[in-house]
């Protein structure tokens, strides 16, 4: 190996993970939102009711849940490739299975719980696991670059997929997705590690000498006392700040899926055509690709709160616009709509892991931020139906989005309150050497 090349090792190791990370969502949540695409196909010929097929969305998102405490164990215990390397099986296995599909509980236990538990087990939760521990300095900025591999995926691969299903079916977009999956996310898993301790290394790429001296030079604690204690899931219950952090990201994932779900139809039902509708949708994922990285990377310099309440701030103004376009259907309305919500909203995820780590990191931290995920499942799930019941009972959306901006409000308040900044610091608040 060159000597330049091994001397930068350490440094690049750590982006290679993110590089993994971000292939991997790229994959995963395409292979779990590919779902839309194959629902009208499944529906044409089976003939089922729209509800019972898309209950199976549903069906694995509450699947999802009920084992995010036990993924959260199996990672600090079994580590990430364990984890990940599951949830490739399970996701493939359906994938790959669902090509069979005669009866509805066939679609629940393929679609269902095998893609969209396996795919909870490569994406958003998973990833917050343990990608935090490669970084300190530059946390949310990783963490946003991984996340951000999610739209691209969404634009590169749906197309795709979207294709084979009008040259070829629905059966060989399954067997192509589930390859995928199979045959490039599974190799990779071999190289991911829980830790840069496993490797040798030290947070940010530092060698153990170096990282040594940086500790003696600047700390980020700010509260010795909290930060000595090792938190395990039981002592985090009896705290507030665990209580907040579950209440501020339930909401705001009330919020974000209340809007994903239902904005197609709506936008079209005031006035646009199908195709502009469809479009909004695809651009949010496009505005949210600049948005999780540069706004991950302030989060770095100015603290999580401040992004937190700028995602939670951008869907509380997606939402108004979309108030204001049943009485004014402008385009000019619509680029404030999708741009608010793909470009701030989208940024929630790159400090959704750096704010539980900041609060609760230790050798438990998996098992508090799995138990966590539970209102983030519970939050998306909860949302699009809450919007549709409220819709059935008074004709209108004006109420649900209402709600859904209150949620926001709620959602930017209960971080403030749960208050990573008061245990640990962000790097870009420490001062000079």
């Amino acid at each position: 190996m060159p000597q330049h090349w091994s001397s930068r090792l350490p440094f690049y190791y750590g982006w290679i993970i993110i590089g993994i990370a971000f292939v991997t969502m790229a994959i995963a949540v395409t292979a779990r939102t590919a779902f839309s695409l194959l629902l009208p196909p499944l529906i044409g010929e089976f003939g089922w009711d729209r509800g019972l097929a898309a209950g199976a969305f549903s069906f694995g998102f509450l699947f999802s849940a009920v084992i995010s405490p036990m993924v959260g164990r199996l990672m600090d215990s079994h580590g990430p490739r364990i984890v990940i390397g599951s949830g490739v099986v399970l996701t493939s296995l359906g994938l790959l299975t669902a090509p069979l599909i005669e009866k509805p509980w066939h679609l629940y236990a393929t679609l269902g719980v095998l893609v969209g538990g396996g795919a909870n087990l490569m994406t958003y939760t998973v990833q917050s696991l343990y990608l935090p521990s490669w970084f300190v300095r530059r946390r949310a900025l990783a963490i946003g670059i991984a996340f951000s591999g999610a739209g691209v995926g969404a634009i590169a691969l749906l197309p795709w997929l979207q294709t084979i299903i009008g040259r070829d079916g629905w059966r060989a977009s399954c067997w192509a997705m589930g390859l995928l999956v199979l045959f490039v996310v599974g190799p990779l898993t071999l190289l991911v590690r829980r830790r840069p301790e496993d490797v040798g290394l030290l947070p940010d790429g530092a060698s153990e000498k170096a990282g040594a001296g940086n500790r003696r030079r600047t700390s980020n604690v700010v509260d010795p006392a909290w930060v000595a204690t090792e938190w395990t899931l039981a002592r985090a219950l009896r705290t507030a700040r665990f209580w907040w952090i579950v209440l501020g990201f339930f909401c705001a994932l009330v919020a974000w899926y209340a809007v994903q779900v239902h904005q197609t139809k709506y936008l079209i039902e005031v006035g646009f055509t199908p195709l502009v509708s469809a479009w909004s949708l695809g651009i949010v994922s496009a505005a949210g690709i600049p948005g999780q990285i540069g706004l991950g990377a302030l989060s770095d310099r100015i603290g999580r709160e401040w992004i937190w309440t700028a995602g939670c701030a951008g869907f509380a103004v997606c939402y108004a616009a979309l108030i204001a376009l049943e009485h004014t259907p402008s385009h000019a309305l619509l680029y404030v709509m999708v741009l608010s919500q793909g470009f701030l909203g989208y940024a929630l995820t790159s400090v959704m892991g750096p704010i539980v780590a900041e609060i609760f990191e230790g050798p438990h931290y998996g098992t508090i931020f799995g138990t966590i995920s539970i209102a983030l499942i519970m939050g998306g799930a909860a949302g699009p139906w809450i919007a549709g019941v409220i819709h059935d009972i008074t004709g209108s959306y004006r109420l649900a989005f209402g709600l859904a901006i209150a949620c926001c409000i709620i959602s930017g308040a209960a971080i403030w309150m749960a208050a990573p900044r008061k245990v640990r610091v962000v790097p870009g608040r420490l001062p000079r050497p």
